[in-house]
């Protein structure tokens, strides 16, 4: 096995972590989907049930605060951001997705907390649709990886 390849596969074990995940309800078809798949691969990679912690705010521009106030705590070795902003007719969309997006990469950077940021940004529903699943599986396993990365990097 290469150097690289064992590295990937300790990095995506979850057996020590602790996990956070901020779940916008708005869109909720896509995002319970995106919820349960994210959970269901922290899982299945180790993370046990009791270290999962689950919140759901309204919307994607909610999710930056409760990620803050999980961050705070330090009780998490790393966050994930969960939400679904499907353009609409208006400056909205594009509203929602940037300060959404900027506000959750700059707490990662302030808290020096991994987030996984699975707030999907799409033109429609059935764009949303055909991510939901795998969206929700890649935010748990970087999740996972950053932790461990920032972990070696301490």
């Amino acid at each position: 096995m290469f150097a690289a390849e064992k590295g990937q596969a300790k990095s995506l074990q979850g057996q020590t972590l602790a996990i956070g995940i901020v779940q916008a309800r708005f869109n909720e078809s896509i995002t319970n989907v995106l919820a349960a798949a994210c959970i269901d691969e922290l899982m299945r990679l180790g993370v046990e049930q009791q270290n999962i912690h689950h919140v759901t705010v309204p919307g994607a521009l909610e999710v930056p605060v409760a990620l803050q106030a999980m961050a705070q705590t330090e009780h998490y070795d790393a966050l994930i951001a969960l939400g679904c902003i499907i353009r609409g007719e208006t400056y909205h969309f594009e509203l929602v997705a940037n300060e959404s997006g900027s506000a959750v990469t700059r707490l990662a950077l302030d808290y020096q907390i991994p987030i996984a940021n699975a707030i999907l940004t799409t033109e429609n529903l059935a764009q949303a649709q055909a991510r939901q699943d795998e969206k929700g599986r890649d935010a748990a396993r970087v999740a996972i990886e950053m932790a461990h990365l920032l972990d070696e990097l301490s």
